[in-house]
This record gives C-alpha cells, sequence and structure tokens, in this order.
C-alpha cells in the first residue's frame, strides 16, 4: 500500500480542547461522561455496556434528532492512559466489513489538551461516502461537545 492509498482511506480531525488530558481522556473512556457529550448536534447516546480494557468492547446506540437509532461497537486495541486510544469502530456487530480503525491522541499543550482523532477506513469510497453524509462537520461538532463538557467539569 503506497503513502497515498493510505491518505486517500484516512481522515483526521483536531481540536484544542480547554482541559489537561486526563480529563479529557477521563470524558472519553468512562461511561458516565460519554453518553454525556458523544455525538454530533442534536443526539443522544445510550452505553449499552462499556468493558474499557484492552481486548473489551464498548456497546452504544446514537439517537439521531429524526429518531433513528444508529446501533455502535468499538473494540479497544490500546489503551496508554491518558495519551492514547486505539480502537475499531463500527456497527453492533463482530464482522462488520465496513467497520475502521481509529486512533485518538491526547497531547498536553500548556494545561490544554490537543486532541488529534485518525481514522482509516476500509476504502478511499468508504471515505468519500461518510464525507458525503457530513461527517467530518458531524464528528468537529461532537469535539465541540466534549470541549463545552469537560469545560463544565
Amino acid at each position: 500500500m503506497t503513502h497515498d492509498d493510505l491518505a486517500a482511506r484516512t481522515i483526521v480531525q483536531t481540536r484544542r480542547i480547554s482541559a489537561p488530558p486526563r480529563i479529557v481522556f477521563d470524558a472519553w473512556t468512562k461511561p458516565e461522561h460519554l453518553a454525556r457529550w458523544w455525538g454530533p448536534d442534536g443526539y443522544t447516546t445510550t452505553i449499552l455496556a462499556m468493558d474499557f480494557r484492552e481486548g473489551g468492547l464498548l456497546r452504544f446506540v446514537m439517537h439521531g434528532p429524526d429518531g433513528t437509532d444508529y446501533d455502535n461497537r468499538i473494540a479497544y486495541r490500546r489503551i496508554a492512559a491518558p495519551e492514547r486510544l486505539e480502537y475499531i469502530h463500527g456497527s453492533d456487530r463482530a464482522d462488520d466489513p465496513n467497520a475502521f480503525d481509529v486512533t485518538v491522541t491526547f497531547e498536553d499543550r500548556d494545561g490544554a489538551t490537543q486532541l488529534t482523532m485518525r481514522s482509516v477506513f476500509p476504502s478511499a469510497e468508504m471515505v468519500e461516502a461518510v464525507k458525503s453524509f457530513w461527517a467530518v462537520e458531524l464528528g468537529q461538532q461532537t469535539l465541540a461537545k466534549l470541549d463545552a463538557f469537560v469545560q463544565a467539569l
């Protein structure tokens, strides 16, 4: 695979979060926090199960403002608190062919956190498909909700 192939399959989102990495990491990894900010504007999230460990699963449902439910599953691959998370994100089934790899880093920047979320999809076509339904913009809304949540803690 060439660098160009990987770049075509990747979406990178960043945001400076107004809290230190430990607080941002906790907001991302504790179910009582995650359910309060995860998802774009107008969405809510119900955590079904969370086994936060390498090899563990997070199962949740995002509820859209139109009443549509979106089943999700995250399989944790690597946890390096509070600097890094690596996981596979897909629908709530073990063999989802559209599941994608995510790496989230939490870098300390003078008491704030530079958060970088890198998602690598199975194909460039899938990246174009998710971009076509505003996934990048919706991801930025989600990160803005995270920022507001940790500021309120």
